[in-house]
């Protein structure tokens, strides 16, 4: 997943149906002899509004809470779309503009408190190590690089086949990477964890070796290739948002004709766009383990 040098203001045209980061603040500088409570936070999707209905289906967000002994004070930080999963994972096709247009900036969230209720009714609240003040601190620096470097959402995961050992042609950029990173350098910094299992959520499509198309320039710009550009504006139209039923429907059945039947998908990634030969079984929703890391660093006691 490519860094950028700086994050780009978004266009007006992007409205999230929920606000981004509400009651978000600046990270707090810490007194270097604080000791800090870390703890591991994950929950259904969207629980605020489905409940666990996603939980069922082990589509899950994930998070990291902090406590300062000192302070007493709960701290949560995550990573999400700025404009809600589906801007993120397609665009939308503006009337007057060639090209499809994309929502899907993703951001880090720091905010005081804890919601346990939230994190425990459905998924996980648990405590995982216990990092110094300093620790805490350099943490912070990096999330500021890494939330101003990395900030394109990634919904899918691209592998060659459900096996361990498959090709991955593509990896997401998703809350879940952003724990995973977060966690790697705590334990760089000398964090050492528990030893639980963590497991976290991959939407993954399966296809052979991808195809570069281009970038939105040359595939639709004044040179660019019509044929290739209608293809792929006719690939997202049945991804719109639908008013009724009947809509959903129809659009439904002309994707299973084109990704399933035809297998066939456009994939937009680091701004650019590849065709996808797409392979049984297509699509899958995995649950899997990663395993909590181990610092570059010899770890120290807090």
């Amino acid at each position: 997943h490519r860094r950028f040098d700086y994050r780009p203001k978004t266009d007006p045209y992007c409205q999230a149906r929920y606000t981004f980061c509400p009651t978000g603040s600046a990270i707090p500088v810490m007194k270097e002899e604080d000791v800090i409570e870390v703890y591991r936070l994950q929950a259904p999707v969207w629980e605020f509004k489905y409940g666990d209905l996603l939980g069922h289906l082990k589509i899950m967000h994930d998070a990291v809470g902090f406590k300062s002994s000192l302070t007493s004070k709960n701290y949560t930080m995550e990573w999400y779309e700025l404009f809600q999963l589906g801007n993120c994972t397609f665009p939308h096709l503006r009337p007057g503009m060639n090209a499809p247009f994309w929502c899907n900036q993703g951001a880090a969230c720091f905010y005081e408190g804890i919601d346990d209720a939230h994190w425990k009714e459905n998924g996980t609240l648990v405590h995982m190590t216990t990092i110094s003040g300093t620790m805490f601190n350099e943490m912070a620096k990096w999330v500021k690089y890494d939330n101003e470097t990395g900030i394109y959402y990634e919904t899918w995961t691209v592998q060659a086949s459900p096996s361990k050992q498959s090709i991955v042609w593509f990896d997401s950029y998703e809350c879940s990477k952003f724990i995973l990173r977060t966690y790697q350098k705590l334990a760089d910094l000398g964090a050492v964890f528990k030893k639980i299992q963590t497991n976290y959520t991959s939407i993954i499509l399966f296809s052979g070796e991808p195809i570069y198309l281009g970038n939105e320039t040359s595939v639709f710009g004044p040179l660019g290739n019509k044929t290739l550009a209608a293809a792929i504006r006719d690939f997202y139209y049945p991804f719109k948002p639908h008013r009724t039923v009947g809509e959903f429907v129809v659009d439904l059945l002309k994707i299973i004709d084109r990704v399933i039947l035809n297998r066939e998908f456009y994939l937009f990634y680091n701004l650019e766009y590849w065709f996808l030969p797409m392979k049984f079984p297509y699509l899958k929703i995995v649950y899997e383990e990663v395993p909590l890391p181990i610092g570059s660093k010899t770890s120290f006691a807090v």
